[in-house]
């Protein structure tokens, strides 16, 4: 069976809007990684990162955008249900009202945290990446995902920390934070590189027909 573009960009608008809401909904929960204490919310946020890029590749700067904005108005409204859920008092036969509250209550700072980070680092995102295709005349896309990439999840690991965390205890200073972004952060760019090949298999999958693709800037 052979996917139009249509059919393409709906999966990945998909794809995209579940990763974003995964990270939120998932996020406060921590593990470690190779000596690095994260968020599991970290295995759903490079899926977000790859799909613009490679929708930035493929269909251009506002089609990108507005994939941006569509998970923005998605992650609001589970915020908002998020919000609903925890006020409503718990039915008796319901025995985990107060683990289900603990869970989802820090979820709503984390959401805000990373509806934040994630607004302003995909638009970023999305401006590097064509501000490096636009300097390498649209070659070396390895180069302008890992650039823009690096970049982006510094600023959305950085703004996500310090509204998800600072001051929640007397031990999250400023420093303290900035002890956890570096580690954290490195982790990311890891990830960003081990998912260069997956830009270019995405890219070429999505582009299928070339005469099909809306590449409009």
């Amino acid at each position: 069976m052979k996917i139009n573009q249509e059919n393409k960009i709906n999966i990945l608008l998909g794809v995209f809007v579940a990763s974003l809401i995964a990270a939120n909904l998932l996020g406060s929960k921590i593990t470690e990684i190779f000596g690095v204490r994260t968020s599991v919310g970290i295995f759903a946020l490079p899926i977000a990162f790859l799909i613009t890029d490679i929708v930035a590749e493929v269909y251009g700067k506002k089609k990108a955008q507005s994939f941006v904005i569509t998970a923005f108005v998605a992650n609001i409204l589970v915020l908002l249900l998020t919000i609903l859920a925890v006020k409503l008092p718990a039915h008796s036969v319901f025995e985990h009202g107060e683990a289900y509250n603990a869970i989802f209550s820090n979820s709503v700072r984390i959401i805000l945290a990373s509806m934040t980070a994630f607004l302003i680092s995909q638009f970023h995102d999305i401006w590097a990446f064509h501000f490096w295709k636009s300097k390498t005349k649209s070659k070396y896309l390895w180069l302008r995902n890992n650039l823009s990439t690096v970049v982006s999840q510094f600023i959305d690991t950085t703004i996500f920390m310090f509204i998800a965390f600072y001051n929640v205890s007397p031990k999250f200073t400023v420093a303290f934070i900035f002890s956890l972004i570096f580690p954290y952060w490195i982790l990311k760019v890891a990830f960003a590189i081990i998912d260069t090949p997956f830009v270019y298999l995405g890219v070429r999958l999505v582009k299928g027909n070339k005469s099909d693709v809306d590449t409009k800037q």
